[in-house]
């Protein structure tokens, strides 16, 4: 059933059992690929809250939680490539390992710039992960992209913590613009 967010309208595109199931895996392919370490999660808000909480469940071995806040977007369909800085990280992460964990990768802009700002701080890796790629959208290749959600097209999705116009957050499920 399509629904109706502020002026535009959405269908529905990943159904929030195909989202749980995902999350499962990929906080089982964490917990095997960092169960030597105790890494530092970071989440950037605010589309990734939902995806984080969810995620960090699946997660069994040791580990901590920060947040950081970058936003591009300001309410419209598009990204502006304009990345403004809301919330720094908090703690150290100089010999450790990082984990980003993301809501969408598209152009890779945001990204790129929390890796390079990452970079200076000296952490021993970072491993991005995120809940939805659009490969056809990337301006920058992103070695550091090991976790993929679920690979879509060009269409702007709201819903499991993706908005429009902060609208749409709360959904479980996900939604494609029509």
């Amino acid at each position: 059933m399509n629904i109706k967010i502020a002026d535009l309208e959405f269908e529905p595109f990943v159904a929030a059992d195909e989202i749980e199931k995902r999350v499962r895996v990929i906080g089982a392919q964490l917990n095997v690929d960092f169960k030597h370490t105790t890494p530092i999660i970071v989440g950037v808000l605010n589309g990734s809250f939902i995806f984080i909480a969810d995620l960090i469940k699946q997660i069994t071995i040791p580990c901590e939680v920060t947040f950081t806040k970058l936003a591009s977007y300001y309410g419209g369909t598009s990204s502006t490539r304009k990345v403004r800085e809301d919330i720094d990280l908090s703690v150290d992460i100089e010999g450790r390992d990082v984990i980003l964990i993301e809501d969408i990768v598209e152009s890779g802009n945001t990204l790129h710039y929390l890796l390079d700002k990452l970079a200076v701080r000296k952490p021993k890796s970072v491993t991005v992960c995120t809940l939805l790629l659009k490969p056809a959208a990337l301006d920058h290749k992103i070695d550091e992209l090991k976790y993929v959600g679920f690979e879509i097209e060009n269409d702007f999705v709201i819903g499991y913590g993706l908005d429009y116009q902060e609208l749409g957050r709360n959904l479980k499920e996900i939604y494609r613009k029509v």
